[in-house]
């Protein structure tokens, strides 16, 4: 293949993964705090949505991103009132604010559906963006892409290396010993589960303002649910998230490309390819390294301080 193709296929896997990054570092955070937020779906369709509704009205991608994160983080915020103030169960708050979010985004969205505009400007340097192979790939992107990247990094340095990260830690593995020694429990959670609604929204409106820059209804096609799976099955680790997330773009191109060169695979198969992949990896990776994988001690298990 000539070094155009390979920049074009290694660019598409990379736009593949990023929903996914942001998406999976976002709840990875918040599980570490020992909350589990299944409504990471509706937070994405949400924030896809009101991101490109506000980006198509006042014609900026910034305002649209922003816009996306913050009805991630409105959203979240109900789940947090329920989950972590009112200690509901967070599998049934999670499965209900995905469907909440769902109705919401069907609603919001219904006058800008076939819709398009202008995708995300990616990033042009002068004799670097144009370098073969890698130009486009490393110095050609949109911001989204490289704030993806950038919040991998920084979540695992705020999670290793930061008191507040290990604080962040020790009320996921054991609430009742935080709370003993002066954490407040619930706020931390609280602020790690707007933290991740803010990243979910982020991801969602990546989708409409520069994956595909239109609105669709369900247009995640289930991201939120492999981006919960990219958690559980890397362990926790955020570069183990980064990692699977690429995986699943590799599959997403492999099946785009299969389809294009007409291999004769079933239609069905290759649309389900990159969630199969995805699994079946991370699971193996997941069996061959035991080491640090258990899930936080006290994942979701609500917390009521004693009175």
């Amino acid at each position: 293949m000539s070094p155009e193709t390979i920049e074009l296929v290694l660019i598409s896997v990379v736009t593949a993964a990023t929903p996914l990054i942001l998406a999976a570092i976002g709840e990875l955070v918040v599980e570490r705090a020992g909350v589990l937020n299944l409504g990471v779906e509706g937070m994405m369709i949400v924030g896809a949505a009101i991101g490109f509704a506000a980006a198509y009205t006042t014609d900026s991608t910034l305002l649209g991103a922003l816009a996306g994160m913050a009805a991630g983080v409105l959203l979240s915020a109900i789940f947090a009132i329920l989950a972590v103030f009112m200690a509901t169960n967070q599998v049934a708050t999670g499965l209900a604010l995905t469907i909440l979010g769902v109705g919401l985004s069907g609603l919001a969205g219904a006058a800008f559906v076939g819709l398009k505009r202008d995708g995300a400007t990616a990033l042009d340097l002068p004799g670097l963006s144009h370098l073969p192979y890698v130009g486009k790939l490393i110095f050609g992107e949109d911001l989204f892409v490289y704030c993806a990247v950038g919040l991998v990094a920084a979540v695992g340095y705020f999670l290793s290396r930061t008191r507040l990260g290990l604080t962040l830690r020790a009320v996921g593995d054991n609430h009742a010993s935080a709370h003993a020694l002066g954490v407040s429990v619930r706020r931390v959670r609280l602020i790690a589960v707007l933290f991740g609604g803010g990243c979910a929204g982020l991801a969602g409106a990546y989708l409409s303002l520069a994956y595909t820059p239109f609105w669709s209804p369900g247009m995640t096609a289930g991201r939120g649910w492999i981006a919960l799976a990219l958690v559980v099955f890397s362990s926790w680790k955020p570069w183990r998230c980064l990692a699977g997330a690429i995986l699943f773009g590799g599959a997403t191109t492999l099946q785009l490309h299969a389809q294009a060169f007409g291999f004769p695979v079933p239609a069905q198969f290759m649309s389900a390819l990159p969630y199969l992949a995805t699994i079946v990896a991370l699971v193996l990776l997941s069996i061959l390294d035991r080491r640090g994988t258990a899930a936080p001690a006290a994942l979701g298990q609500p917390f009521v301080p004693d009175r």
